[in-house]
């Protein structure tokens, strides 16, 4: 049986979690805020990329990129993202899950291709690293992770597009969690290498015609590599706000969790207070009474 000494000393415990997860739970609200804030700073220059790549695609003139061409697929790179931190509620589980679940769709698609991973995050890098099957590499060191800076994104996003200029890669496509609120995320598996879309908000509604200079074909050939690395940069940037709301959330149901065994252990403490103070006057009334 608990001594009122136990109880307290528990109720000091959970008292202090309850703290502790508060202000983890504030810290990553303020990081999913920068991270939101990030995203909303990218949208307007990958939009205006978009428009320029559809008006030229509009126009009456033919557009080629070596970023456009499609082959024949025998080796695949897939760039899986997740978090380098815990304490994420599902968040890495639900990718992971996503993760198999597309590269299931692509053996059916690609029977014969060879598959390589680039998993970023340590704890993603942990749950990839546990994979066995025929057919697929792990890359065990990417240069980047989940809280690399735009410069280093920069350079990874070239080496992707070097290995699939060089024949290395056929075909690159990128898993992450992307962000739709702070109460809802959801796992996007995009294909970013060869460029077959702009996006569909990117048309030209006016209708106007356009004048290109130098030409379009050397507009295009600078445009499409700067809309590949914006796509890149977003969807890192989606990705730490999604980490950082998944923890938001593991951090209230703790603090709920805390918060109702405080609850739990402040009752049984007042009952078992209450019944030695009980105790006491009936010793202190039996005394008299001889």
């Amino acid at each position: 049986m608990a001594t009122l000494r136990d109880l307290k000393g528990r109720i000091g415990s959970v008292s202090s979690s309850e703290k502790i997860t508060g202000a983890m739970k504030m810290i990553s609200s303020a990081k999913m805020n920068k991270a939101v804030r990030d995203i909303k700073r990218l949208l307007p220059f990958r939009n205006q990329l978009e428009a320029i790549i559809a008006h030229l695609l509009e126009a009456d003139v033919q557009c080629v990129s070596p970023l456009t061409e499609v082959r024949e697929v025998s080796h695949l790179t897939i760039v899986v993202t997740g978090s380098d931190d815990g304490l994420c509620g599902a968040y890495n589980i639900n990718i992971f899950k996503e993760l198999l679940a597309h590269i299931n769709g692509l053996r059916e698609q690609y029977p014969s291709a060879s598959i390589r991973l680039i998993p970023v995050g340590s704890k993603m890098i942990k749950a990839v690293g546990k994979l066995e099957m025929p057919g697929v590499e792990v890359v065990m060191d990417a240069p980047v992770n989940s809280k690399s800076t735009a410069e280093e994104i920069k350079a990874f996003t070239l080496g992707l597009q070097k290995a699939f200029l060089a024949g290395e890669t056929d075909r690159v496509d990128f898993v992450y969690m992307g962000f739709i609120s702070p109460g809802r995320q959801r796992v996007r598996c995009e294909q970013l290498l060869p460029v077959t879309s702009v996006g569909s908000e990117a048309t030209n509604q006016s209708g106007r015609p356009y004048l290109f200079e130098p030409s379009a074909d050397a507009i295009f050939a600078q445009a499409l590599p700067l809309m590949l690395l914006s796509r890149v940069q977003e969807g890192f940037s989606e990705n730490r706000a999604s980490e950082q709301a998944a923890r938001v959330m593991a951090m209230q149901s703790a603090n709920d969790n805390a918060s109702k065994l405080l609850e739990q252990l402040q009752l049984e403490y007042n009952k078992l207070r209450q019944q030695s103070i009980t105790n006491e006057l009936l010793d202190i009334l039996g005394g008299q009474v001889k």
